[in-house]
């Protein structure tokens, strides 16, 4: 069976200007979903829409729209997908040193500095911030040259000083040391990407990793700060989350197209990470999507 790594993604700077800024309008970025990565910091607004997102091993089900700064080299897919009908999807991509590096030592430039370092672990925003920091990333993409520059950097400004954001990857996952270790968890990665809804064991895993089960074990909790089960059962209640949200399936069926094989399973380990119940969750989350 062939597996693939993810694929590195060659970006240009839009012309006549530095940084690259781009507007996909309802499901037209098509190749979001494809694991990749690119030396480029992302920064990514969607407009509305909803769905599943990873970025490193940090797997979640985002709705009304998302607010992203993906740190460079840090592998991630996911965001929108055919069935998610978002408005449009805003995607500004720069490099770290796409101003030259001496500026980041300028004392005014200590935050989006800072902010850029925490990037490297992906950060989601808020919804207030996401508001506001949308309309402007909008508003900055008409724009043109020194202008559309400044308006950038003043966005960058304003998303360092917020305290609304989480960092997506705790434990400093960078995937960012051994090129060694990216091309075996990301061939990790992919192997549950595809292979979620069937049952995965761990011998298989590390196999695949040409390694022994216990040594895996070890290793995929220190790159990931979780173990391998819980990555997996993160992956299948995002999924559930997205299907609870989105599709008019029973819960039985959530369960079982999730990738579980036991409902009383389902239904325990949705609630650890949930904190409610299936059937909680839909109705609460069907309550404040009215």
């Amino acid at each position: 069976m062939k597996h693939v790594n993810p694929s590195f993604e060659a970006i240009r700077p839009t012309i006549g200007s530095s940084f690259t800024s781009l507007k996909f309008l309802t499901n037209e970025n098509i190749k979001s979903h494809v694991w990749h990565y690119h030396p480029e910091i992302e920064l990514i607004f969607v407009c509305k829409g909803s769905g599943k997102r990873q970025i490193g091993s940090s797997i979640s089900y985002f709705s009304e729209g998302d607010l992203v700064l993906i740190g460079s080299n840090l592998p991630h897919c996911g965001l929108t997908n055919e069935s998610t009908h978002n408005e449009y999807e805003m995607v500004i991509q720069f490099k770290p040193d796409f101003l030259g590096e001496p500026i980041w030592d300028l004392p005014e430039m200590q935050r989006i500095s800072a902010l850029l370092e925490k990037s490297k672990a992906g950060i989601v925003f808020g919804e207030e911030v996401k508001k506001i920091i949308g309309k402007e990333i909008t508003e900055m993409h008409e724009a043109s040259s020194l202008d559309k520059l400044c308006r950038f950097l003043k966005i960058l400004d304003e998303l360092s000083v917020t305290q609304d954001y989480r960092i997506l990857n705790a434990g400093k996952y960078y995937l960012q040391t051994q090129v060694e270790d990216n091309e075996r968890i990301n061939l990790i990665f992919n192997y549950v990407k595809d292979h979620f809804k069937e049952a995965i064991t761990l011998e298989e895993v590390a196999d695949l990793a040409n390694m022994k089960v216990p040594s895996f074990c070890r290793y995929f909790k220190k790159i990931t700060n979780k173990t391998f089960t819980q990555f997996v059962n993160e992956y299948r209640i995002t999924h559930a989350l997205k299907l609870l949200a989105e599709q008019p399936l029973s819960i039985t069926e959530v369960c079982f197209e999730s990738g579980f094989n036991n409902f009383s399973y389902f239904n325990r380990t949705f609630k650890d990470y949930i904190q409610k119940s299936p059937s909680q969750y839909r109705k609460e989350f069907n309550y404040f999507m009215e």
